[in-house]
Protein backbone atom coordinates (compact mmCIF):
# COMPACT_ATOMS: atom_id res chain seq x y z
CA UNK A 1 0.00 0.00 0.00
CA UNK A 2 1.39 3.25 -0.76
CA UNK A 3 2.01 5.41 2.00
CA UNK A 4 1.08 9.03 0.25
CA UNK A 5 -0.92 9.99 -2.08
CA UNK A 6 -1.50 13.10 -3.67
CA UNK A 7 -5.25 13.93 -4.54
CA UNK A 8 -5.29 16.67 -7.85
CA UNK A 9 -8.82 17.85 -7.69
CA UNK A 10 -11.33 20.05 -5.83
CA UNK A 11 -14.32 19.80 -4.24
CA UNK A 12 -16.39 16.81 -2.44
CA UNK A 13 -14.60 14.57 -4.60
CA UNK A 14 -10.64 15.82 -3.04
CA UNK A 15 -12.70 15.34 0.39
CA UNK A 16 -14.00 11.83 -0.63
CA UNK A 17 -10.31 10.50 -1.73
CA UNK A 18 -8.90 12.26 1.41
CA UNK A 19 -11.41 10.00 3.75
CA UNK A 20 -10.74 6.95 1.79
CA UNK A 21 -6.47 7.51 2.26
CA UNK A 22 -7.41 8.29 6.05
CA UNK A 23 -9.25 4.90 6.06
CA UNK A 24 -6.45 2.92 4.60
CA UNK A 25 -3.80 4.71 6.70
CA UNK A 26 -2.11 6.48 3.65
CA UNK A 27 -1.47 10.41 3.85
CA UNK A 28 -3.37 12.79 1.71
CA UNK A 29 -1.18 16.00 -0.15
CA UNK A 30 -3.80 17.98 -1.81
CA UNK A 31 -3.41 20.34 -4.07
CA UNK A 32 -5.40 23.55 -4.26
CA UNK A 33 -5.72 27.00 -6.16
CA UNK A 34 -5.78 30.67 -4.70
CA UNK A 35 -10.08 30.43 -4.74
CA UNK A 36 -10.21 27.14 -2.52
CA UNK A 37 -7.65 28.33 -0.07
CA UNK A 38 -10.43 27.65 2.70
CA UNK A 39 -11.52 24.52 1.53
CA UNK A 40 -12.26 21.86 4.18
CA UNK A 41 -10.40 19.21 2.97
CA UNK A 42 -7.39 21.94 2.52
CA UNK A 43 -8.02 22.37 6.63
CA UNK A 44 -7.95 18.44 6.66
CA UNK A 45 -5.54 17.48 4.55
CA UNK A 46 -1.99 15.64 6.04
CA UNK A 47 -0.22 18.35 3.65
CA UNK A 48 -1.75 21.37 1.27
CA UNK A 49 -0.05 23.13 -1.57
CA UNK A 50 -1.38 26.08 -3.30
CA UNK A 51 -0.54 25.37 -7.62
CA UNK A 52 -1.69 28.96 -8.57
CA UNK A 53 -4.73 30.96 -9.48
CA UNK A 54 -8.31 30.71 -9.28
CA UNK A 55 -8.67 29.64 -13.17
CA UNK A 56 -8.26 26.03 -13.95
CA UNK A 57 -5.35 26.14 -16.92
CA UNK A 58 -3.24 27.83 -14.07
CA UNK A 59 -3.82 25.27 -11.20
CA UNK A 60 -5.64 21.77 -11.50
CA UNK A 61 -5.17 21.58 -15.26
CA UNK A 62 -0.87 22.46 -14.62
CA UNK A 63 0.09 19.25 -15.31
CA UNK A 64 4.05 20.22 -14.55
CA UNK A 65 2.33 21.94 -11.25
CA UNK A 66 0.67 18.80 -10.03
CA UNK A 67 3.58 16.81 -10.65
CA UNK A 68 5.94 18.79 -9.05
CA UNK A 69 4.01 18.80 -6.14
CA UNK A 70 3.76 15.34 -5.74
CA UNK A 71 7.99 14.92 -6.36
CA UNK A 72 8.69 17.60 -3.60
CA UNK A 73 6.44 16.30 -0.96
CA UNK A 74 7.23 12.42 -2.02
CA UNK A 75 4.04 11.33 -2.89
CA UNK A 76 4.09 7.85 -4.54
CA UNK A 77 0.56 8.11 -6.46
CA UNK A 78 -1.96 10.79 -8.13
CA UNK A 79 -5.41 10.35 -7.69
CA UNK A 80 -7.28 12.64 -10.51
CA UNK A 81 -11.06 12.35 -8.71
CA UNK A 82 -13.59 13.10 -11.99
CA UNK A 83 -13.36 16.35 -14.30
CA UNK A 84 -9.63 18.57 -14.89
CA UNK A 85 -7.71 16.03 -16.00
CA UNK A 86 -8.80 12.46 -14.60
CA UNK A 87 -9.29 10.75 -18.31
CA UNK A 88 -6.55 12.78 -19.51
CA UNK A 89 -4.22 10.08 -21.67
CA UNK A 90 -1.23 12.58 -21.68
CA UNK A 91 -1.05 13.18 -17.86
CA UNK A 92 -1.26 9.95 -17.21
CA UNK A 93 1.54 8.97 -19.51
CA UNK A 94 3.48 12.03 -17.54
CA UNK A 95 2.22 10.52 -14.01
CA UNK A 96 3.39 7.56 -15.27
CA UNK A 97 7.00 8.61 -16.96
CA UNK A 98 7.67 10.88 -13.43
CA UNK A 99 7.99 7.66 -11.96
CA UNK A 100 4.05 7.87 -9.81
CA UNK A 101 1.39 5.71 -9.82
CA UNK A 102 -1.39 6.84 -11.65
CA UNK A 103 -4.81 5.63 -9.37
CA UNK A 104 -6.91 4.88 -12.74
CA UNK A 105 -6.40 2.67 -16.23
CA UNK A 106 -3.41 2.72 -18.27
CA UNK A 107 -3.05 5.61 -20.87
CA UNK A 108 -3.72 3.18 -23.32
CA UNK A 109 -7.07 2.20 -21.97
CA UNK A 110 -8.12 6.09 -21.66
CA UNK A 111 -7.09 6.51 -25.22
CA UNK A 112 -9.17 4.12 -26.56
CA UNK A 113 -12.25 4.76 -24.55
CA UNK A 114 -12.09 8.41 -24.87
CA UNK A 115 -12.35 8.75 -28.45
CA UNK A 116 -16.17 7.59 -29.59
CA UNK A 117 -15.20 5.78 -32.54
CA UNK A 118 -12.22 3.78 -31.52
CA UNK A 119 -13.86 2.88 -28.19
CA UNK A 120 -17.18 1.59 -30.01
CA UNK A 121 -15.22 -0.19 -32.56
CA UNK A 122 -13.46 -1.81 -29.13
CA UNK A 123 -17.04 -2.57 -27.80
CA UNK A 124 -18.13 -4.39 -31.00
CA UNK A 125 -15.49 -6.58 -30.87
CA UNK A 126 -16.07 -7.48 -27.17
CA UNK A 127 -19.55 -8.21 -27.93
CA UNK A 128 -20.93 -5.29 -25.90
CA UNK A 129 -24.26 -3.86 -27.59
CA UNK A 130 -23.80 -0.58 -29.90
CA UNK A 131 -26.28 1.76 -31.41
CA UNK A 132 -26.61 1.72 -35.09
CA UNK A 133 -24.93 3.48 -36.85
CA UNK A 134 -21.78 4.46 -39.15
CA UNK A 135 -18.46 1.69 -38.73
CA UNK A 136 -16.04 4.20 -37.90
CA UNK A 137 -15.52 8.41 -38.72
CA UNK A 138 -17.93 9.89 -41.63
CA UNK A 139 -16.43 9.85 -44.54
CA UNK A 140 -16.02 13.53 -46.73
CA UNK A 141 -18.03 11.95 -49.34
CA UNK A 142 -21.22 13.53 -49.13
CA UNK A 143 -23.03 10.26 -51.43
CA UNK A 144 -21.47 7.78 -48.73
CA UNK A 145 -23.00 10.08 -45.83
CA UNK A 146 -26.34 9.87 -47.33
CA UNK A 147 -26.57 6.35 -47.66
CA UNK A 148 -24.79 5.75 -44.22
CA UNK A 149 -27.67 7.71 -43.06
CA UNK A 150 -30.59 6.00 -45.29
CA UNK A 151 -29.51 2.51 -43.74
CA UNK A 152 -29.42 3.66 -40.09
CA UNK A 153 -32.91 5.32 -40.61
CA UNK A 154 -34.08 8.54 -40.02
CA UNK A 155 -33.94 10.66 -37.14
CA UNK A 156 -29.88 9.73 -36.55
CA UNK A 157 -27.48 12.10 -34.46
CA UNK A 158 -24.28 13.25 -35.77
CA UNK A 159 -21.54 13.02 -32.54
CA UNK A 160 -18.08 14.48 -32.34
CA UNK A 161 -15.20 11.49 -31.47
CA UNK A 162 -13.71 13.43 -29.08
CA UNK A 163 -16.86 14.81 -27.42
CA UNK A 164 -18.28 14.30 -24.20
CA UNK A 165 -20.41 16.23 -21.34
CA UNK A 166 -23.19 16.64 -23.55
CA UNK A 167 -21.04 18.82 -26.30
CA UNK A 168 -20.60 18.37 -29.78
CA UNK A 169 -23.65 16.57 -30.96
CA UNK A 170 -26.31 17.19 -33.56
CA UNK A 171 -29.86 15.69 -34.42
CA UNK A 172 -30.58 15.43 -37.90
CA UNK A 173 -34.78 14.28 -39.24
CA UNK A 174 -34.13 14.52 -42.60
CA UNK A 175 -31.94 13.67 -45.51
CA UNK A 176 -32.17 17.66 -46.53
CA UNK A 177 -30.51 18.61 -43.51
CA UNK A 178 -27.70 15.81 -43.42
CA UNK A 179 -24.57 17.26 -45.09
CA UNK A 180 -24.87 20.48 -43.78
CA UNK A 181 -25.20 19.44 -39.88
CA UNK A 182 -22.45 17.37 -40.27
CA UNK A 183 -20.10 19.80 -41.87
CA UNK A 184 -21.03 22.10 -38.82
CA UNK A 185 -20.70 19.06 -36.07
CA UNK A 186 -17.26 18.72 -37.59
CA UNK A 187 -16.26 21.84 -37.80
CA UNK A 188 -17.68 22.47 -33.82
CA UNK A 189 -15.85 19.41 -33.39
CA UNK A 190 -12.52 20.71 -34.47
CA UNK A 191 -12.99 24.07 -32.69
CA UNK A 192 -13.69 22.36 -29.38
CA UNK A 193 -11.93 19.12 -28.95
CA UNK A 194 -8.86 19.48 -31.68
CA UNK A 195 -10.36 16.50 -32.96
CA UNK A 196 -12.54 16.89 -35.99
CA UNK A 197 -13.98 13.48 -36.67
CA UNK A 198 -17.68 12.80 -36.58
CA UNK A 199 -19.34 8.94 -36.55
CA UNK A 200 -23.37 9.06 -36.84
CA UNK A 201 -25.42 6.94 -34.81
CA UNK A 202 -29.53 5.77 -34.90
CA UNK A 203 -31.24 8.81 -32.53
CA UNK A 204 -33.29 6.98 -30.39
CA UNK A 205 -37.04 8.62 -29.12
CA UNK A 206 -37.25 7.65 -25.46
CA UNK A 207 -34.54 6.03 -24.03
CA UNK A 208 -33.23 5.32 -20.75
CA UNK A 209 -29.35 6.55 -19.83
CA UNK A 210 -28.83 3.30 -17.58
CA UNK A 211 -24.62 2.39 -17.14
CA UNK A 212 -22.78 -0.45 -15.55
CA UNK A 213 -19.75 0.35 -12.79
CA UNK A 214 -17.07 -1.95 -13.23
CA UNK A 215 -13.74 -2.67 -11.73
CA UNK A 216 -10.63 -4.54 -12.84
CA UNK A 217 -7.51 -5.37 -11.60
CA UNK A 218 -3.73 -5.99 -13.06
CA UNK A 219 -4.44 -9.68 -13.11
CA UNK A 220 -6.90 -10.25 -15.09
CA UNK A 221 -9.74 -10.16 -12.83
CA UNK A 222 -13.19 -7.85 -13.65
CA UNK A 223 -16.63 -7.76 -12.04
CA UNK A 224 -19.56 -5.94 -12.35
CA UNK A 225 -21.18 -3.51 -9.46
CA UNK A 226 -24.86 -3.69 -10.44
CA UNK A 227 -26.64 -0.69 -13.03
CA UNK A 228 -27.31 2.67 -12.28
CA UNK A 229 -30.40 4.70 -13.96
CA UNK A 230 -29.26 8.78 -14.77
CA UNK A 231 -31.92 9.42 -16.81
CA UNK A 232 -33.11 12.73 -14.98
CA UNK A 233 -30.68 14.79 -16.90
CA UNK A 234 -31.28 18.60 -18.14
CA UNK A 235 -29.12 19.48 -21.32
CA UNK A 236 -27.36 15.67 -21.00
CA UNK A 237 -26.01 16.57 -17.12
CA UNK A 238 -27.04 14.36 -14.73
CA UNK A 239 -29.45 15.44 -11.59
CA UNK A 240 -30.87 12.46 -9.42
CA UNK A 241 -29.19 8.86 -10.05
CA UNK A 242 -30.42 6.07 -8.49
CA UNK A 243 -29.47 1.99 -7.81
CA UNK A 244 -30.66 -0.23 -9.27
CA UNK A 245 -33.15 0.84 -12.37
CA UNK A 246 -36.99 0.22 -11.82
CA UNK A 247 -38.17 -1.68 -13.45
CA UNK A 248 -35.82 -3.68 -15.81
CA UNK A 249 -35.95 -7.05 -15.80
CA UNK A 250 -32.56 -8.15 -14.00
CA UNK A 251 -31.85 -10.93 -16.64
CA UNK A 252 -31.13 -8.11 -18.98
CA UNK A 253 -29.11 -6.21 -16.63
CA UNK A 254 -27.32 -9.88 -15.81
CA UNK A 255 -26.30 -10.34 -19.50
CA UNK A 256 -25.26 -6.70 -20.38
CA UNK A 257 -23.05 -6.43 -17.21
CA UNK A 258 -21.70 -9.94 -17.94
CA UNK A 259 -20.40 -8.47 -21.18
CA UNK A 260 -18.90 -5.28 -19.57
CA UNK A 261 -16.74 -7.47 -17.32
CA UNK A 262 -15.49 -9.59 -19.99
CA UNK A 263 -14.48 -6.52 -22.25
CA UNK A 264 -12.37 -5.20 -19.58
CA UNK A 265 -10.66 -8.68 -19.12
CA UNK A 266 -10.26 -8.36 -23.28
CA UNK A 267 -9.07 -4.48 -23.10
CA UNK A 268 -6.81 -5.55 -20.32
CA UNK A 269 -8.60 -2.83 -18.36
CA UNK A 270 -7.06 -1.76 -14.61
CA UNK A 271 -9.42 0.20 -11.96
CA UNK A 272 -12.83 1.73 -11.99
CA UNK A 273 -14.73 2.60 -15.19
CA UNK A 274 -18.22 2.92 -15.81
CA UNK A 275 -20.09 1.33 -19.50
CA UNK A 276 -22.85 4.01 -20.43
CA UNK A 277 -26.11 2.65 -22.38
CA UNK A 278 -29.14 4.24 -24.05
CA UNK A 279 -31.83 1.76 -22.63
CA UNK A 280 -34.89 1.21 -24.99
CA UNK A 281 -37.70 -1.28 -25.42
CA UNK A 282 -36.16 -3.94 -23.56
CA UNK A 283 -32.72 -3.19 -25.77
CA UNK A 284 -29.05 -1.79 -24.06
CA UNK A 285 -27.09 0.54 -26.26
CA UNK A 286 -23.60 1.37 -25.63
CA UNK A 287 -22.79 5.13 -25.56
CA UNK A 288 -19.13 5.65 -23.79
CA UNK A 289 -17.19 4.43 -21.25
CA UNK A 290 -15.93 6.79 -18.32
CA UNK A 291 -12.44 5.77 -17.51
CA UNK A 292 -13.01 7.27 -13.81
CA UNK A 293 -14.89 7.56 -10.70
CA UNK A 294 -18.22 8.69 -11.55
CA UNK A 295 -20.45 11.86 -9.52
CA UNK A 296 -22.47 8.78 -8.93
CA UNK A 297 -20.89 6.20 -7.46
CA UNK A 298 -21.91 6.57 -3.78
CA UNK A 299 -25.47 5.08 -4.67
CA UNK A 300 -23.31 1.85 -6.04
CA UNK A 301 -21.43 2.29 -2.63
CA UNK A 302 -24.74 1.77 -0.89
CA UNK A 303 -26.50 -1.05 -2.27
CA UNK A 304 -23.43 -3.30 -3.03
CA UNK A 305 -21.23 -2.39 0.90
CA UNK A 306 -18.13 -2.51 -1.92
CA UNK A 307 -15.95 1.28 -1.42
CA UNK A 308 -15.41 2.29 -4.68
CA UNK A 309 -12.97 4.89 -4.27
CA UNK A 310 -10.77 2.66 -2.02
CA UNK A 311 -10.49 0.09 -4.49
CA UNK A 312 -9.11 2.28 -7.02
CA UNK A 313 -6.54 2.49 -4.91
CA UNK A 314 -6.04 -0.89 -4.04
CA UNK A 315 -6.14 -1.58 -7.39
CA UNK A 316 -3.34 0.76 -8.19
CA UNK A 317 -1.14 -0.26 -5.08
CA UNK A 318 -1.04 -3.72 -7.15
CA UNK A 319 -3.77 -5.90 -4.89
CA UNK A 320 -6.16 -8.59 -6.50
CA UNK A 321 -9.66 -7.83 -6.10
CA UNK A 322 -10.69 -9.10 -3.21
CA UNK A 323 -13.93 -10.51 -3.98
CA UNK A 324 -15.59 -12.70 -7.69
CA UNK A 325 -18.54 -11.69 -9.15
CA UNK A 326 -20.62 -14.55 -7.04
CA UNK A 327 -19.90 -12.65 -3.87
CA UNK A 328 -21.66 -9.37 -5.32
CA UNK A 329 -24.92 -8.61 -4.09
CA UNK A 330 -27.08 -5.84 -4.26
CA UNK A 331 -29.19 -4.65 -1.07
CA UNK A 332 -32.07 -2.74 -1.27
CA UNK A 333 -32.32 0.66 -3.30
CA UNK A 334 -30.32 4.28 -3.28
CA UNK A 335 -30.81 7.78 -4.96
CA UNK A 336 -28.71 10.03 -4.59
CA UNK A 337 -29.85 14.34 -5.50
CA UNK A 338 -26.96 16.29 -6.47
CA UNK A 339 -26.80 19.94 -5.14
CA UNK A 340 -25.96 22.79 -7.14
CA UNK A 341 -25.42 26.54 -6.07
CA UNK A 342 -27.59 27.15 -8.50
CA UNK A 343 -31.12 29.12 -9.18
CA UNK A 344 -33.48 26.41 -8.80
CA UNK A 345 -35.65 28.46 -12.15
CA UNK A 346 -33.53 29.90 -14.35
CA UNK A 347 -30.05 27.56 -13.14
CA UNK A 348 -27.68 30.90 -13.11
CA UNK A 349 -24.69 29.84 -11.17
CA UNK A 350 -25.07 31.12 -7.51
CA UNK A 351 -21.71 31.29 -6.06
CA UNK A 352 -21.08 33.17 -2.43
CA UNK A 353 -21.08 32.80 0.98
CA UNK A 354 -23.19 29.94 2.41
CA UNK A 355 -24.25 32.12 5.79
CA UNK A 356 -26.10 28.90 7.37
CA UNK A 357 -25.03 24.93 6.15
CA UNK A 358 -27.33 22.48 7.85
CA UNK A 359 -26.58 18.89 5.96
CA UNK A 360 -29.75 16.28 6.90
CA UNK A 361 -29.12 13.07 8.98
CA UNK A 362 -31.32 10.00 9.99
CA UNK A 363 -31.28 6.41 8.96
CA UNK A 364 -29.54 5.70 5.47
CA UNK A 365 -28.40 9.27 4.61
CA UNK A 366 -25.21 9.96 3.83
CA UNK A 367 -24.08 13.58 2.66
CA UNK A 368 -21.07 14.04 0.57
CA UNK A 369 -20.08 17.76 0.49
CA UNK A 370 -17.33 20.03 1.44
CA UNK A 371 -19.22 23.10 2.16
CA UNK A 372 -20.31 24.38 5.65
CA UNK A 373 -21.06 27.44 7.46
CA UNK A 374 -19.39 30.72 6.04
CA UNK A 375 -17.50 28.74 3.19
CA UNK A 376 -17.37 30.64 -0.03
CA UNK A 377 -18.28 28.97 -3.18
CA UNK A 378 -16.21 30.16 -6.17
CA UNK A 379 -17.66 31.47 -8.99
CA UNK A 380 -15.02 29.80 -10.90
CA UNK A 381 -15.80 26.05 -11.37
CA UNK A 382 -18.44 23.36 -11.64
CA UNK A 383 -21.86 24.60 -9.50
CA UNK A 384 -22.15 21.31 -7.58
CA UNK A 385 -21.27 21.51 -3.76
CA UNK A 386 -22.64 18.21 -2.64
CA UNK A 387 -24.71 15.26 -2.84
CA UNK A 388 -27.76 14.09 -0.72
CA UNK A 389 -27.29 9.83 -0.96
CA UNK A 390 -30.05 7.76 0.34
CA UNK A 391 -30.61 4.29 1.35
CA UNK A 392 -33.90 2.10 2.24
CA UNK A 393 -34.63 -1.51 2.11
CA UNK A 394 -37.19 -0.91 -0.93
CA UNK A 395 -37.22 2.18 -3.60
CA UNK A 396 -40.24 3.31 -1.72
CA UNK A 397 -38.37 3.60 1.80
CA UNK A 398 -35.33 5.34 -0.11
CA UNK A 399 -37.96 7.77 -1.82
CA UNK A 400 -39.28 8.74 1.66
CA UNK A 401 -35.82 8.78 3.24
CA UNK A 402 -34.95 11.78 0.38
CA UNK A 403 -38.32 13.82 1.48
CA UNK A 404 -37.25 13.81 4.61
CA UNK A 405 -33.44 14.43 3.72
CA UNK A 406 -34.23 17.75 1.60
CA UNK A 407 -36.94 18.77 3.68
CA UNK A 408 -34.22 19.04 6.63
CA UNK A 409 -31.47 20.75 4.59
CA UNK A 410 -30.66 24.52 5.05
CA UNK A 411 -28.61 26.36 2.93
CA UNK A 412 -28.70 30.28 3.52
CA UNK A 413 -26.53 32.87 1.63
CA UNK A 414 -26.71 31.06 -1.81
CA UNK A 415 -29.20 29.59 -4.03
CA UNK A 416 -29.55 26.13 -4.74
CA UNK A 417 -31.70 23.79 -6.67
CA UNK A 418 -32.96 21.63 -3.53
CA UNK A 419 -36.45 23.61 -4.33
CA UNK A 420 -36.56 21.44 -7.50
CA UNK A 421 -35.32 18.09 -5.98
CA UNK A 422 -38.00 18.64 -3.75
CA UNK A 423 -40.71 18.86 -6.36
CA UNK A 424 -39.72 16.63 -8.46
CA UNK A 425 -39.33 13.81 -5.27
CA UNK A 426 -43.02 14.51 -5.25
CA UNK A 427 -43.31 14.04 -9.15
CA UNK A 428 -45.93 10.98 -10.31
CA UNK A 429 -43.88 9.54 -12.81
CA UNK A 430 -40.60 9.93 -11.19
CA UNK A 431 -41.99 7.88 -8.66
CA UNK A 432 -43.31 5.28 -11.00
CA UNK A 433 -40.12 4.97 -11.78
CA UNK A 434 -38.26 4.54 -15.86
CA UNK A 435 -38.77 8.08 -16.97
CA UNK A 436 -36.50 8.44 -20.10
CA UNK A 437 -33.52 10.92 -20.20
CA UNK A 438 -36.14 13.77 -22.00
CA UNK A 439 -38.56 13.64 -18.98
CA UNK A 440 -37.35 16.20 -17.29
CA UNK A 441 -36.93 18.69 -19.79
CA UNK A 442 -40.81 18.09 -20.39
CA UNK A 443 -41.44 18.51 -17.05
CA UNK A 444 -39.37 21.86 -16.45
CA UNK A 445 -41.30 23.48 -20.10
CA UNK A 446 -44.60 22.27 -18.63
CA UNK A 447 -43.67 23.60 -15.61
CA UNK A 448 -42.90 27.48 -17.70
CA UNK A 449 -39.52 26.61 -16.55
Amino acid sequence: MFKKILIANRGEIALRIQRACRELGVKSVVVYSEADRDAKYVKLADEAVCIGPAPSAQSYLSMPAIIATAEVTDAEAIHPGYGFLSENADFAERVERSGFTFIGPTPENIRTMGDKVSAKQAMIKAGVPCVPGSEGALPDDPKEIVRIARAVGYPVIIKAAGGGGGRGMRVVHTEAALVNAVQMTKAEAAAAFGNPQVYMEKFLEHPRHVEIQVLADGHKNAVWLGERDCSMQRRHQKIIEEAPAPGIPRRLIERVGDRCAAACKKMGYRGAGTFEFLYENGEFYFIEMNTRVQVEHPVTELVTGIDIVQMQIRIAAGEKLPFTQRNITMRGHSIECRINAEDPVKFIPSPGRITMWHPPGGPGVRVDSHAYTNYFVPPNYDSMIGKIIVHGDTREQALARMRIALSETVVEGIQTNIPLHRELMADAKFIEGGTDIHYLEQWMAAHKR
